[in-house]
């Protein structure tokens, strides 16, 4: 469906320019923008490998296993129906672990893992269950401490202070994960009450 939207939007921008005599100007964007989107993910890579190394440290020094520890109870209480031990929780905190430190690259993975365990828990059918529509919520929403993709863009283009987005993102992204979390509860009470109705 959203191959469909893209492709639609695409072709109706082609259209209109057509139309306005401007597929010049298309042309000339498409061609700076694909210049510079390539600039921008070769000097992404640097930073994101810095991080991502940084991370990789934490990770065997036990800091991410310990982030989980105290993830685990938060995460038993969002996610009551997955049984004590299943592997879908491990990818869980871990999606929600690199999540926090903005590493959306690796967090989506473990977040694609965990979907497809919720998929067996629910019977592998086509219906999402409670479970994998909190986590995407929680996954789309998600807390970020460190937004590195972001403070590195803002590296790229010499911003003065890059990370002086830190606290703004941190309550930002706070505000908007206890959002979903409200919303996503919300939905869920209100079917229970359909059903019983």
């Amino acid at each position: 469906m959203v191959n469909i939207i893209w492709v639609a939007l695409f072709v109706i921008g082609l259209v209109f320019a057509g139309i306005n005599g401007t597929m010049d100007q298309v042309n000339e964007a498409i061609f700076s923008g694909a210049a510079e989107a390539v600039t921008i993910c070769i000097g992404l890579i640097s930073v994101l490998t810095f991080w991502l190394g940084l991370m990789r440290i934490a990770e065997k020094a036990g800091l991410l296993r310990g982030l989980s520890k105290l993830l685990q109870p938060i995460a038993k209480r969002l996610f009551p129906d997955i049984p004590k031990g299943h592997p879908a929780m491990g990818y869980i905190l871990s999606n929600m672990s690199a999540n926090m430190f903005g590493l959306g690259n690796a967090a989506t993975p473990m977040g694609i893992k965990a979907m497809e365990e919720l998929k067996r828990l629910n019977g592998n059918r086509d219906e999402a269950s409670r479970s994998m529509i909190t986590l995407l919520a929680i996954n789309t929403a998600s807390i970020t401490l460190i937004p590195t993709t972001v403070i590195s863009i803002r590296i790229q283009y010499d911003s003065v202070a890059p990370t002086e987005i830190v606290a703004t993102t941190i309550m930002a992204t706070t505000i908007s994960t206890v959002g979903a979390i409200l919303i996503d509860r919300y939905f869920y009470y209100r079917r229970i009450r359909k059903k019983r109705a």
